[in-house]
């Protein structure tokens, strides 16, 4: 029983084979490394997303007011930062380069264009005023005040589930 394990023709292999059977070429596919990557790569992209809105930093103030329908191409933003600087989609503009640009965006888009005003609360209220006067003077007569969510209500007293 002993000596026939270490010498004779098939001493150490199973079944005849050898070893075809358990190193041959391998032709399945594993998607379970493919399906792992896709699924990180799927969550990376969900966080990163947001972050990629790169805009003037001004800070907002809060208002109770609900957030208005997105729509489906880009908004004309005019944004006021704290030193008093203007800036149209990102870029910055003078009052008269502000109103030519606007003219030329109300002759290609319409004036019923939603024009949105982004205002540092550090602004002087009489200048965010002049801005949305000269929107008014280019026609535009749909113009959204943008604020940031969480705060205050009118009375005073913040809405219900708020700290």
């Amino acid at each position: 029983m002993g000596a026939a394990l270490g010498s004779g023709r098939q001493g150490g292999r199973r079944n005849g084979r050898g070893r075809r059977r358990g190193h041959g070429m391998m032709s399945e596919i594993n998607v379970t490394p493919f399906v792992d990557v896709m699924l990180v790569l799927l969550i990376v992209f969900m966080v990163a997303a947001p972050l990629l809105t790169v805009g003037v930093p001004v800070n907002l103030p809060k208002t109770d007011a609900n957030p208005l329908p997105t729509e489906q191409r880009e908004p004309v933003t005019v944004n006021v930062d704290a030193d008093g600087a203007i800036f149209l989609q990102g870029d910055p503009v003078t009052t008269a380069e502000l109103r030519e640009r606007l003219a030329a965006i109300a002759s290609e888009r319409g004036a019923d264009e939603r024009v949105f005003v982004r205002a540092d609360q550090a602004v002087d209220y009489g200048d965010v005023m002049s801005v949305m006067g000269l929107l008014n003077s280019v026609d535009f007569r749909n113009i959204g005040l943008v604020t940031d969510p969480g705060g205050p209500v009118a009375s005073g007293v913040r809405a219900v589930g708020q700290q």
